[in-house]
């Protein structure tokens, strides 16, 4: 059944951003952007929870002033103690929903309403009721779903509210170990945040020197950017109500107004595509996975060819 309104939500950052650099993007989405929802907090790695701290409460009072939802992430890897400690905090003191990146967290969450994040792995309808009646109310399928999987799920999942990642770099692997660290001589536990260094990733090379995958501290992203811009309107078709923008770096604004306007059919899916590349165009854009391919391929809907891309 075809969504009346569709919306978007903007995606926590994954990458470490300095202090500054975080609140002031946030301040910009906050008053430009046409997003409805914000899941903000550190999803990656809770080491880097000092560097936005600071700012946390200013940047949510902007972002409720503008009228966004916020919705809290919980970290995406469990480990230790203080980190266990941290999570249980978030769920019992947060006055706004919660979304669960980690099945960690579910426990905690029962009989709460709160999100599923991309990041835990709902592959069908059987998965999606049970988290429903868990007291999940909005699940963001995981990136590497074909669209008839998506379809499969929604219809059979009467009572949640569905998401897609629409934008970003797609999430792959998280690890307790940490190869951003590595790769640059260190070890997880004396890092010193070099991934910082790398604000969209580091990317991760074959030993024919093309780019495949990108680090993120513990994480591992795509290389490729997913962009579902001409495949929106199907999904919205097919009961996909919101659709994920995941912040990289670059004019995010941009990002997020150009996927309103393909949304409220103001521009054509395909004239999107060539905007988003000029937004964005360090980084190929995929949909491989949308449409059952390798997630890092690009298939030109208007002719319905598959293009490799760099994955």
């Amino acid at each position: 059944m075809a969504v009346d309104k569709p919306t978007l939500t903007l995606g926590p950052v994954l990458y470490l951003w300095e202090g500054e650099k975080w609140r002031d993007f946030y301040f910009r989405m906050a008053d430009e952007a046409p997003v409805s929802h914000v899941v903000i907090g550190e999803t990656v790695c809770s080491k880097r929870l000092h560097f936005a701290d600071p700012y946390f409460p200013l940047v949510i009072e902007r972002l409720v002033a503008a009228g966004k939802r916020i919705v809290l992430s919980t970290l995406a890897l469990v480990t230790l103690e203080r980190e266990s400690q941290y999570v249980r905090s978030l769920i019992a003191d947060s006055p706004y929903p919660v979304e669960a990146n980690d099945l960690s967290a579910l426990a905690l969450l029962e009989g709460e309403p709160h999100w599923i994040g991309p990041l835990v792995n709902v592959y069908n309808a059987a998965a999606a009721r049970v988290l429903a009646m868990r007291g999940a109310r909005i699940i963001c399928l995981p990136p590497e779903l074909p669209a008839s999987s998506i379809d499969e799920i929604v219809s059979q999942t009467p009572g949640v509210d569905f998401e897609v990642l629409a934008f970003g770099r797609m999430p792959l692997a998280i690890s307790a170990r940490c190869a951003h660290a590595r790769a640059k001589g260190h070890i997880k536990d004396n890092c010193r945040f070099v991934c910082k260094d790398d604000p969209d990733g580091l990317p991760v090379k074959t030993l024919d020197r093309q780019s495949f995958l990108a680090l993120n501290g513990v994480q591992t992203v795509s290389f490729t950017c997913q962009a579902l811009l001409a495949e929106l309107q199907d999904l919205v078709a097919s009961g996909v109500g919101r659709f994920r923008l995941s912040p990289q770096d670059c004019d995010m604004v941009a990002v997020a107004r150009l996927y309103d306007e393909v949304l409220q059919g103001r521009v054509e899916a395909e004239d999107g595509v060539a905007r988003l590349r000029q937004i964005y165009p360090a980084t190929p854009l995929s949909n491989g996975f949308h449409h059952g391919k390798e997630g890092a391929a690009w298939v030109a809907r208007a002719r319905n060819i598959a293009h490799g891309a760099n994955a």
